[in-house]
């Protein structure tokens, strides 16, 4: 079904959606139809399709990384956070709590009946992705702590500067030379709290980010 090497895994969204690698109980189709038809975020310049299926597709990536440490539940449970933690964002600077709310409301819209025992856990993993984090993700399950990984690391993507740099400066309301700048303290801080993360996404790659950003920004401003 899939090939890996230092944690990056091969495999396709309908295999993902699908459950062709049998990781966990059904599959997701109910749940990518709704955000696929009905989610109103899907254009935003950074909290768009885009971001919120990379971030299904890492979880993924990193329930196969850990393979049976997380139960066929819990994978499951990840993998429906992951698809909804921003559902309806409304891509703009406002607190992170309102998204939140909108993300779980969508949710609870679309739920299906067999996940209905599992609702407190998987909106209790979209609510750990408020940023700011209130709570440290080292004293998070991994659950928590792979959803969060995954949501930061697009960082790191190759689209970084599309998806990273002008669309948070549209979301932000600032110039996409204001957010290159704000990219080393980020990057600096940028501490992955799972092993799966910090050898998908290792150091060097992360300074590597930094050294684009200020090069960037050289030639931008010389």
């Amino acid at each position: 079904m899939s090939s890996s090497h230092e944690g990056i895994v091969s495999f396709t969204i309908p295999m993902l959606i699908k459950n062709s690698g049998d990781r966990y109980d059904g599959n997701l189709i109910s749940y990518f139809r709704a955000v696929f038809s009905h989610a109103t975020n899907l254009q935003n310049p950074y909290h768009n399709f885009r971001h919120m299926l990379y971030v299904v597709c890492r979880c993924y990536e990193a329930c196969i990384y850990y393979g049976e440490a997380l139960s066929r539940r819990a994978v499951r449970d990840l993998l429906i956070a992951a698809m909804f933690h921003d559902f309806d964002h409304s891509g703009k600077m406002v607190n992170d709590e309102i998204n939140i709310e909108m993300a779980i409301l969508g949710f609870r819209k679309y739920l299906a009946q067999e996940d209905k025992d599992s609702q407190a856990r998987i909106e209790e993993l979209i609510s750990c992705t408020e940023y700011p984090y209130k709570v440290s993700s080292r004293k998070m399950d991994l659950s928590c702590q792979i959803l969060r990984d995954a949501d930061l690391s697009q960082a790191l993507n190759v689209a970084w500067i599309q998806q990273v740099i002008f669309g948070l400066a549209k979301e932000w309301n600032k110039s996409p030379q204001e957010v290159l700048k704000m990219q080393a303290g980020f990057h600096q801080n940028l501490g992955f709290a799972t092993e799966w993360a910090r050898k998908r996404f290792p150091l060097s790659m992360v300074v590597a980010k930094i050294q684009e950003a200020e090069d960037l920004l050289g030639i931008l401003e010389c």
